[in-house]
């Protein structure tokens, strides 16, 4: 057997047995969402919480302040972001805002390839935001909403992470990026969905997460999948058969988009860019 085949084998054998090492929700999104499921919480307790990490109070000023957001006034104050972006809306984003603490590695080869990743997954977001957006403004009593497509999108591809750490341990592989890609491909839904599951993460994010690159799942209804695989293709991440125009005319026919000209519309790259500064640094 070769080193890839033994290395798919391990990683296949450790899912179905359940030990694989599966990443840890940061912390400043397990005290956030921790207090969110609070009953008693209120604005000023939420903020104090969210006041505790520096970087994560920044990003919720950041978000707060976005022209996503669509606000002329600018917040100065968490207690001033926390009660612009909500209680209900806040434990999606603050999570989604320390995603970006997995997605490091101290070897070299490993952290390149998670730096790529982390930019795919900004971009994946950022278009599925927009998407959502517009969708939203067309279809006002959807069920679907913001922070909810953000964290979605934001953990679609969550499965990477553990499939590069016990691949780390087999620096030899990494001589071949197409290995490393073609375990991704293979392993990392069911991983993703294992890492919701462990989460103790809500049934749509597991769906998102373990399903959204498995072609043989087809909602019947608009769905949170649906705005990531739009956005997976537009990102050029999902294989798809035929050319982009076929593909968005499915969505066109289902409601989820206007036209298939869409993500190439002014209106588009706005919110696109005004999504994706949300992550910058």
């Amino acid at each position: 057997m070769s080193t890839e085949n033994a290395l798919l084998t391990i990683l296949a054998e450790k899912i179905k047995n359940d030990s694989l090492v599966l990443p840890t929700l940061p912390e400043a999104a397990i005290r956030v969402r921790k207090a969110a499921d609070d009953p008693d919480i209120n604005l000023n307790q939420m903020a104090e919480v969210i006041a505790q990490d520096p970087a994560l109070s920044a990003r919720m000023l950041k978000i707060a302040n976005s022209a996503y957001m669509g606000r002329a006034i600018k917040v100065e104050t968490i207690n001033q972001a926390v009660t612009r972006i909500g209680l209900r809306q806040i434990k999606n984003i603050a999570t989604a805002l320390a995603m970006e603490q997995l997605f490091v590695s101290k070897n070299p080869v490993v952290k390149l390839f998670l730096s790529k990743v982390w930019g795919i997954t900004i971009d994946v977001s950022a278009c599925a935001m927009a998407t959502l957006k517009a969708y939203i403004t067309r279809n006002k009593h959807t069920s679907l909403n913001f922070d909810t497509i953000t964290l979605a999108a934001m953990v679609h591809n969550i499965g990477v992470l553990p499939i590069l750490t016990e691949a780390e341990r087999h620096e030899e592989v990494f001589a071949n990026p197409e290995f490393l890609e073609g375990a991704i491909s293979k392993l990392a839904g069911r991983v993703g969905g294992s890492i919701m599951r462990a989460w103790d993460f809500s049934p749509e994010f597991v769906t998102v997460a373990e399903r959204w690159n498995d072609k043989r799942y087809i909602p019947e209804n608009v769905c949170y999948i649906d705005f990531v695989r739009i956005a997976a293709v537009h990102a050029g991440v999902m294989p798809i058969e035929g050319s982009k125009e076929d593909f968005y005319a499915e969505y066109v026919e289902k409601g989820v988009l206007t036209d298939v000209n869409f993500l190439e519309s002014d209106d588009f790259t706005e919110q696109f860019n005004a999504a994706k500064s949300i992550f910058a640094d």
